[in-house]
């Protein structure tokens, strides 16, 4: 490769000469917790993107003549020099096993473990015990196809080590299953059996999926409001602080949390995982053809964890913060991670797919990228998990058909879930804005919002006809943020977000859908039967109202931040006025009268 102006500085930085030279010019990057937003720059934009430390263009010129004499391998050539290495090892294993006399196994004969009796929509598991020699990640694979009647779905297998092979479905219908499985392996080949799925266990509703177009429902039929929050890292804390998360978010409204599947590098949030999801090499390097069983078994522990607790686990696939090289496998090591992760989690009901957390910071991967891995988990998760892509910057194009819902960060520092119903029109789908900025006062200003500047946003959002995503980073001695590492919750949001979500548990069934509002005040409801408006930051003494002739309301002050519902007295019909106290944070309900009840 040729480093040019135009090149992004993530590929001069994977170069290790290249990034000798990087760093002479510029050592402030070595330890830059922003390396993950700079590395998609090039020289002449990086060169300008500091008012303090301006660079000149001489400078590019002298970095880039340096730079010329640098050899470059690329990522991917350098992993498939390794990955074609170690597969020789693999087959050179099985060639000696061969030869040293170990039988051929009868078709069908491995061991299986399998219950006669699942519930629905639980986890059900086929294991199987097969060849470890070699790279069995590698070299065996084992898939099942489950029916019952006319109907079946297949499920990819995955191995998880000392000779374990699994393979994990989720019923969805009650009544006799029949599986047979298929694998490169002739001892767990064809091996057929049959089971009992029974009524689904108290609480499981099945998989979340969009219902009238822009909302949500359990497979049930069951309503689903989203309520999510965010952190990032809980997973990678450990045992204690991971209890302490799982025990605040039994408390809070919360039933959807955003987390990475990856460990995290960034503000506040330097530490080292206690297991990693691959095995090293002698040299230090990963190799991203063995993944560690135990890394992705402490996952799967979490996400059922919090599946007791009623709450989606919102899986972020990939993310750019990252030192370790997570973020920057070769094409080939992103494609086997996916495949491996969908075929260990897809069962899991309460898993949400996010394709990455801001992904446009990703600089190794292009569009191209997104829509193979988006093919890769929808093709290997039978039951159709919701699925989406978060930005930093500039939007996905969410009208993909592969987009379930829109996952969308705010793209202006104040005005956010205001964009709420536009977004809706644009798109046509649910839009959940699961980054409207954090409760906290760290000085970054996505980090410092208010408990009320949250909780507006929230009653924005769900007014617009949309749902709205919490986080909380307040400075800790410790440095234990929620929004990444969880533990606590400090901030004053929380309590007034479980209000919210009784008044949209109380609404109308299928959702607060945008009305045609007011000049200065947005609204929602179901047209002559059921109104929401909200004044957010105004504070109207009293507000008046013409409603249609003949229909009669019971009328309802809400005070969102003191968590107050006052009941007016008798009803309002055609033109009337509602006092209010002449504070911020103010809506009013109405309600058709005669409807009450029923």
């Amino acid at each position: 490769m040729i480093f040019s102006e135009e090149t992004k500085i993530g590929y001069i930085w994977a170069s290790p000469e290249g990034r000798k030279v990087l760093l002479k010019h510029a050592p402030e990057l070595e330890h830059s917790p922003y390396l993950s937003f700079i590395k998609m720059r090039t020289l002449p934009i990086f060169a300008t993107s500091n008012q303090a430390l301006m660079r000149s263009p001489e400078w590019v010129a002298k970095v880039l003549g340096e730079l010329a004499g640098v050899e470059y391998v690329t990522e991917d050539d350098a992993a498939q020099e390794a990955a074609s290495a170690l597969g020789n090892e693999s087959q050179e294993a099985l060639a000696a096993q061969s030869a040293a006399g170990a039988p051929l196994e009868a078709e069908g004969s491995a061991k299986l473990l399998a219950p006669d009796e699942a519930a629905r929509w639980s986890v059900y598991e086929l294991e199987l015990h097969g060849p470890a020699h070699g790279n069995p990640f590698t070299d065996a694979a084992i898939s099942a196809v489950f029916s019952q009647g006319d109907r079946s779905l297949t499920a990819q297998g995955f191995y998880d080590g000392d000779g374990i092979y699994r393979v994990r479905f989720m019923p969805d219908a009650e009544g006799e299953w029949r599986y047979r499985t298929s694998s490169s392996i002739r001892a767990m080949n064809g091996i057929a059996g049959s089971f009992v799925c029974g009524s689904a266990e108290a609480g499981n509703h099945g998989p979340v999926r969009v219902a009238d177009t822009y909302h949500f429902a359990y497979e049930d039929g069951s309503r689903y409001l989203p309520v999510g929050t965010t952190c990032y890292a809980w997973t990678h804390q450990g045992q204690e602080l991971e209890e302490q998360t799982l025990a605040t978010l039994a408390q809070t409204p919360f039933n959807k949390l955003r987390m990475c599947v990856f460990p995290k590098a960034y503000l506040f949030n330097d530490n080292e995982p206690p297991l990693y999801p691959f095995e090293r090499l002698a040299d230090g390097q990963w190799d991203f053809t063995r993944f560690n069983p135990a890394y992705f078994r402490h996952l799967e522990q979490r996400i059922a964890d919090l599946g007791k607790l009623g709450i989606e686990a919102d899986l972020i696939l990939f993310h750019a913060y990252d030192r370790w090289g997570f973020s920057e496998m070769p094409k080939a090591a992103d494609d086997r991670y996916l495949r491996y992760i969908t075929a260990r989690l897809a069962a899991y009901r309460n898993v949400w797919w996010s394709l990455a957390n801001e992904y446009d910071l990703m600089w190794a991967k292009e569009e191209s990228d997104w829509e193979r891995f988006a093919q890769i988990v929808t093709g290997d998760d039978p039951y159709g998990h919701l699925i989406s892509i978060h930005n930093c910057f500039g939007f996905y194009d969410y009208t993909r058909p592969w987009v379930t819902h829109c996952s969308v960060q705010r793209v202006d520092v104040y005005r956010t879930a205001e964009n709420t119903d536009q977004w809706r029109k644009e798109w046509n789908k649910p839009i959940v804005i699961d980054e409207c900025g954090y409760e906290g006062d760290i000085d970054m200003g996505w980090g410092n919002i208010s408990g009320e500047e949250m909780v507006r946003r929230f009653w924005e959002g769900a007014v617009r006809g949309g749902y709205v995503g919490h986080g909380e980073t307040y400075l800790h001695p410790e440095d234990i943020l929620w929004w990444s590492k969880g533990g606590k919750l400090h901030g004053t949001s929380p309590e007034r977000i479980a209000f919210l979500k009784k008044v949209l548990e109380e609404g109308p069934e299928q959702g607060l859908n945008p009305l045609l509002s007011e000049w200065d005040a947005p609204s929602a409801g179901i047209a002559d039967t059921y109104y929401l408006f909200y004044y957010g930051f105004n504070q109207p003494r009293y507000r008046n109202f013409t409603m249609k002739p003949g229909i009669a309301y019971e009328v309802e002050v809400l005070d969102t931040w003191s968590m107050t519902v006052t009941k007016q007295a008798g009803t309002y019909e055609g033109t009337f006025r509602i006092e209010l106290p002449g504070k911020p944070y103010m809506a009013i309900q109405m309600r058709r009268a005669d409807m009450n009840g029923e």
